[in-house]
């Protein structure tokens, strides 16, 4: 099983809106539970591939919904993170698990080099490389850039429960995840905690780093717990949340740079 799209297949990445006006910037690396064809299910039931392991539950109707509301572009990875995780690196064992979870993945087991590397061409480097085309079109013409990915996960991960609702997630450069926070948790109606239920420590910027960090573009990774958006209606009223509180946080990062820029020059 090699991983390589065959011919007449879906290419790996989808942009949506790519002249979008916004200076938000979405990606959303695990958006769908697909495999290639080669692959044949990793060896895995149908039911597998519904759960967690596969994809990020609602993540794909949320971020499209938020770069409607926002006129965003958006680019969303269309195969399954079991095939090939576009949030770690490709020296990274966990890009290609042979166990997520507690299931092991048969298709990802004792694989040789050519076959990684065949993952690697099909799958990471068409995603990153049309972000960081994009990415690179905005700055050389001037656009402000904030860059936000969205995930979701599970509300119970190895038979722990996990009470939060979101968690927001940075490395090195949190300045507009401390924006994004309090707008979120408002009156205290939701959970809202920093570097939860993972953080740079499980190797989970990669994306915020190679594209956000190297550039010093403000960034937040949004992680939403499953249950809140697997629904239709859930997904709609994230997707209306996170949209206001994303504009919200834009225009407070610019007034305060603002007013830092004119202390500076006085």
């Amino acid at each position: 099983m090699s991983g390589e799209l065959l011919a007449g297949e879906d290419a790996a990445t989808i942009v949506v809106n790519p002249s979008g006006v916004s200076p938000i910037f979405l990606v959303c690396e695990h958006a769908s539970r697909r495999i290639p064809l080669s692959l044949k299910s990793l060896g895995l039931p149908e039911k597998e591939l519904g759960r967690h392991i596969a994809y990020d539950i609602g993540a794909e109707a949320v971020a499209r919904e938020v770069a409607k509301r926002l006129d965003s572009t958006l680019v969303l990875q269309r195969y399954s993170r079991l095939v090939y995780d576009c949030n770690r690196p490709p020296d990274s064992p966990a890009a290609i698990p042979e166990v997520s979870e507690l299931t092991k993945i048969p298709g990802n087991v004792g694989l040789t080099t050519l076959e990684r590397q065949e993952r690697i061409e099909a799958i990471y480097r068409p995603f990153h490389g049309e972000a960081r085309r994009l990415l690179d079109r905005r700055s050389t013409h001037g656009q402000t850039i904030f860059f936000v990915t969205i995930h979701s996960f599970t509300p119970v991960f190895k038979s722990i429960p996990r009470s939060l609702h979101v968690g927001l997630l940075f490395d090195k450069d949190r300045r507009f995840t401390d924006i994004v926070g309090p707008l979120l948790s408002e009156k205290g109606r939701f959970d809202v905690r920093y570097n939860e239920p993972y953080g740079p420590q499980d190797g989970v910027c990669h994306t915020l780093n190679v594209h956000a960090g190297v550039r010093g573009l403000p960034y937040s990774m949004i992680e939403i717990r499953n249950d809140l958006i697997e629904s239709e209606s859930g997904q709609l009223e994230w997707a209306d949340r996170l949209a206001g509180v994303l504009q919200r946080a834009v225009q407070s990062f610019l007034r305060s740079t603002e007013t830092a820029a004119s202390h500076t020059s006085t």
